[in-house]
């Protein structure tokens, strides 16, 4: 999303890089980077697939006198990154689209170096897999940062090209579209994805993650149920959101059953009035990492991520706050093409942080979370275990003989954050709240 408005998307289109090119790409995380992320072991191959959603209403286009909607096919691309068999010297991809310019102009195009190689052969069964919903007028492909890196660990990522309207030529009521399709999209490719990918996948160990606008569609499919006496259900038209709110006939065509992690970037939904209500976030039962700037200007943070962290009662969940940090918290760094003007680097760049230092801290403890929830490794517990939720008090001496870059082992008797480096951990806030049925039990440790 850009600040305090939304951006409609253009085009996503990706090809091989010159065969023998080997490009440094978002995902490939620098030395300053937390222990968790740097790239895993596995080669990552690249491949798109269409799903085809019959009988859709086409919110985009109601009838101009009687607010009727039409039905009709849509289509959803949805790009798969994987682990690979990848040659040395083999292809790798270079990523190429558009995001829409500073008005009145036209789309701005980029290129994105990749690591992956198209079309590889994949390797390994039964792998974790990674549903992403990228913000409003986004593109996947330039979440690299994230999707290439988790596929170099042993996660399947599909990325859904949403495709939203252009809020600077269209209408509200037609800007609206995302809340109602997001969730649904979400919802159906999952189901599409289950059946299609075979022994490629584990299809009960499902993850899903958004940024912004899909961090609303994330938290909607992943269980949050939608009020509706929202005053939005009144500007989607014909009444189409109120069908999967709380108590619709259609609600449960919003939904992922079985969803065993939830991660959601800066997300939408929240405001003077949740679009949830009071009780909509309680419906959420899985596991969650919430990953916010506590200086978002477009989606907000008291009354977003903040809030959400405090009303997802019965789910067990983190909260991940970069202090001083805005909303450009989800892409990549600002690729070719988009460097020129304000406007353009404003999709991509933290007017404080560094991008590649999000996106490392972030990978870190997606990386650590996931690994906990869908891989059932319990030794990456150790990082979501901080010992203070302040990370600008934690200290460690890193013993002589060591690296200058070693990472703090963290533990009861090291108050810097475990996998951190010395002078690498400032600016961070992590808080974790039980859920209310381990509360209860007197599980689990609230450090907020």
């Amino acid at each position: 999303m850009k600040r305090n408005i939304l951006l409609g998307l253009m085009l996503g289109l990706a090809s091989p890089a010159l065969a023998g090119q080997v490009q440094q790409g978002p995902a490939d995380i620098g030395v300053d980077a937390p222990e968790l992320a740097p790239l895993g072991k596995d080669g990552v191959g690249f491949r798109s697939l269409t799903f085809i959603h019959k009988a859709q209403p086409d919110l985009e286009h109601p009838d101009p006198k009687s607010g009727a909607v039409a039905l009709h096919d849509r289509s959803l691309k949805v790009d798969i990154w994987y682990p690979a068999e990848v040659r040395k010297g083999q292809a790798r991809m270079t990523y190429r689209g558009a995001l829409w310019g500073e008005p009145p102009h036209g789309p701005t195009a980029f290129t994105q170096p990749g690591l992956a190689a198209a079309n590889a052969k994949p390797v390994g069964r039964g792998h974790p897999l990674v549903i992403l919903s990228h913000g409003y007028g986004n593109d996947p492909l330039l979440m690299t940062w994230l999707t290439e890196n988790l596929a170099s660990k042993g996660y399947v990522v599909a990325a859904i090209h949403h495709v939203d309207p252009n809020r600077y030529v269209v209408a509200p009521v037609i800007s609206s579209a995302p809340t109602y399709n997001r969730p649904v999209d979400i919802s159906f490719v999952a189901a599409q994805l289950r059946a299609t990918l075979g022994a490629q996948i584990d299809p009960e160990n499902v993850a899903l993650i958004g940024y912004s606008q899909g961090g609303f569609g994330v938290l909607t499919a992943g269980g949050a149920s939608l009020d509706p006496t929202h005053p939005y259900m009144n500007v989607v038209p014909a009444g189409w959101l109120k069908k999967i709110a709380r108590g619709g006939a259609d609600a449960s065509s919003a939904k992922v059953p079985g969803v065993k992690a939830i991660v959601a970037l800066a997300p939408a939904g929240g405001g003077e009035k949740s679009i949830w209500g009071n009780e909509g976030l309680a419906a959420i039962k899985a596991p969650m990492l919430l990953i916010a700037g506590d200086q978002d200007p477009t989606v907000g943070y008291e009354k977003a991520a903040k809030s959400f962290f405090a009303q997802t009662v019965n789910s067990d969940r983190y909260l991940l706050t970069l202090k001083q940090a805005g909303h450009a918290i989800g892409l990549n760094p600002a690729p070719e093409g988009m460097r020129a003007t304000l406007w353009d680097i404003d999709w991509f760049e933290d007017a404080i942080w560094r991008k590649d230092r999000i996106n490392a801290i972030s990978l870190h403890f997606i990386t650590a979370f996931l690994d906990v929830h869908l891989r059932g490794m319990r030794e990456a517990q150790a990082y979501l275990d901080v010992q203070n939720e302040d990370s600008d008090v934690g200290t460690w001496k890193a013993p002589a003989g060591t690296s200058w870059g070693a990472y703090s082992p963290g533990g009861p008797d090291v108050t810097l954050w475990k996998g951190f480096q010395q002078r690498r951990a400032g600016g961070l806030m992590f808080q974790h709240l039980p859920a209310a049925i381990q509360q209860k039990a007197g599980r689990g440790k609230c450090l907020g």
